[in-house]
């Protein structure tokens, strides 16, 4: 069983004496800013000017610096940028202020599992991830809760890693709900795979072959949109909410009953082993090496797949559809 800490499990004394630069105002970076702030602690945002998460952050009160001048008043450095542009922002702008006894920290492994950053051993390494969004994050520390964090433990040179890093936790909220032990390669690993097998990959082509065949034996499109998409959410929501057997409990019987015996024979053994292939290539770290070099080479396949997704009938009649839905008109 993994071990998990809370509130009496975390002191927010262990960081509040540490400046804290938050590296990316996005909608992580603001969640956890806020947060922290809120908490008593003293944090400065390191932001690019000229976009729309500078003048959020202006508006917020704070004010945002250059991720050199944060990285060299900070004790505690959290990067909370896309992992795409960690290593370069490290190497260009924090590493040579990375001076012995800082933090460097991570709301995901990426960078430090596949070692596109490698951090001198004289600074503690750690993460915290909350399961959820910022905005969620920000939401329920507000309404005094909080939402589950991953903990993890790279290096620890000082010697307190493991306290500054779930004091930082408590600072965001996160030991009001729970805060799990992993480590960074188990964070990573399995992070990336649900995205490419069940969350993201999985769940997406699924709707488009289900979409798809629907359509192709004369079906209207409207309909193949209901059964196949817009339906999806009532179903995530009651997993969510109670496991997949609470799901069950709550569909009809002759759905739950087509579920048990024909969902098999669509995530058949034929899948398992190609979701076995796509967990090699994540640990083997060729799945990370792919998608930097995709970007070194300026995104042509990335930039082609999505505007080939833009394409895809199921897009064009949702996007009509949901213009009838004035629920979700924002």
């Amino acid at each position: 069983m993994a071990k998990i800490f809370y509130d009496k499990d975390c002191n927010i004394n262990d960081i509040k004496n540490k400046t804290i630069a938050v590296v990316g105002y996005g909608i992580q970076g603001r969640g956890q800013a806020l947060n922290l702030r809120d908490s008593g602690l003293k944090v400065i945002v390191a932001q690019r000017p000229g976009g729309p998460n500078y003048d959020k952050a202006l508006e917020d009160g704070f004010n945002p610096v250059s991720v050199e001048e944060a990285a060299q008043k900070a004790d505690v450095i959290i990067i909370l940028t896309q992992d795409h542009l960690q290593a370069d922002i490290y190497k260009n702008s924090i590493k040579p202020y990375l001076t012995k006894g800082k933090a460097l920290a991570f709301s995901h492994g990426f960078n430090i599992h596949f070692k596109f950053i490698v951090p001198p051993k004289n600074v503690d390494v750690f993460m915290i991830a909350p399961k959820g969004p910022g905005a969620l994050v920000r939401r329920q520390y507000e309404e005094g809760r909080g939402v589950p964090c991953l903990v993890a433990v790279h290096q620890n040179a000082t010697g307190k890693a493991l306290k500054v890093a779930l004091a930082y936790a408590k600072g965001i909220g996160g030991s009001r709900a729970g805060i799990i032990q992993t480590t960074f390669k188990e964070e990573t690993e399995t992070d990336l795979f649900g995205e490419q097998a069940v969350l993201c990959g999985g769940a997406s082509e699924l709707v488009k072959a289900g979409f798809e065949t629907l359509t192709a034996a004369g079906y209207q499109p409207e309909i193949a949109y209901f059964e196949c998409l817009h339906e999806l959410k009532l179903i995530v929501d009651l997993i969510y909410e109670d496991g997949i057997q609470g799901m069950r409990k709550r569909v009809s019987d002759t759905a739950e009953y087509g579920d048990m015996t024909r969902g098999k024979r669509i995530v058949n053994a034929r899948t398992r082993q190609e979701m076995k292939k796509i967990l090699k290539e994540i640990q083997t770290g060729k799945f990370a090496k792919e998608w930097m070099e995709e970007n070194k080479k300026g995104r042509k396949n990335f930039l082609k797949m999505r505007q080939q997704g833009e394409k895809h009938p199921v897009e064009k009649v949702g996007k009509r559809l949901r213009g009838m839905m004035s629920w979700m008109k924002k």
